[in-house]
């Protein structure tokens, strides 16, 4: 006689919800047979960038000077203004490459609103704004690789 167990197990869920929060991702799925279990979570972004990490010297620019999408990173005080990435992956300015960026700089943009997108692990993850304010700096290039904590956007 076997004894198949009918329940769900829930030591492998409790596993898998730490394994996402030990790795900061967004969802995890795994398949044993007849079951497939996937475990997902909401990420609530803060605007929170450790001032050693991120602030960049003084730079003088001309008066002349009008501030620009590719202004140097340098440029711009991301200490306390930036949205930083919440995770490791691809960063996307658009829905998808022939649509409109989500965000230009010097645009108002409201708290919750899209920023831009982060795939990683083949998962396309919205990235919202953090506070309403306008754009002053868009720190990455449409599909550049990002890490987690780095400065993409600032919003004053």
């Amino acid at each position: 006689m076997s004894t198949k167990k009918t329940g769900i197990d829930q030591q492998l869920i409790r596993d898998l919800a730490s394994i996402l929060d030990d790795t900061n991702l967004s969802e995890i799925e795994v398949e044993q047979g007849d079951l497939r279990i996937r475990v997902s979570r909401q990420i609530n972004v803060q605007a929170y960038a450790p001032a050693a990490q991120f602030a960049a010297p003084p730079v003088a620019a001309p008066a002349t000077a009008a501030p620009a999408a590719s202004a140097p990173a340098a440029a711009v005080d991301t200490s306390k203004n930036a949205v930083p990435s919440p995770m490791v992956g691809t960063a996307y300015a658009a829905p998808s490459p022939d649509s409109k960026p989500f965000i230009e700089v010097g645009q108002q943009v409201r708290e919750g609103q899209t920023l831009l997108i982060i795939e990683a692990m083949k998962t396309m993850n919205q990235i919202p704004s953090p506070r309403s304010g306008t754009v002053t700096a868009i720190l990455f290039k449409d599909a550049q690789p990002v890490e987690y904590g780095e400065p993409l956007v600032v919003i004053e």
